[in-house]
């Protein structure tokens, strides 16, 4: 992974960090987990509130 991605990432959520966190917790996480809570963060991003084609259950 582009170490200056996780520097700016890590930036983002010290600066803001979700709730329940800390800055302190979050620039002591390591590089995967920082991973993982942005991408939990901002997986639902790109839904638009629009049905996608394909498979639905």
């Amino acid at each position: 992974m582009d170490k200056k991605f996780l520097e700016e990432l890590r930036q983002k959520y010290i600066d803001n960090p979700p709730d329940g966190m800390t800055p302190k917790l979050v620039k002591t996480m390591t590089d995967s987990d920082l991973l993982d809570m942005h991408y939990f963060l901002t997986e639902d991003d790109d839904f638009d509130g629009e049905p996608e084609d394909g498979f639905y259950v």
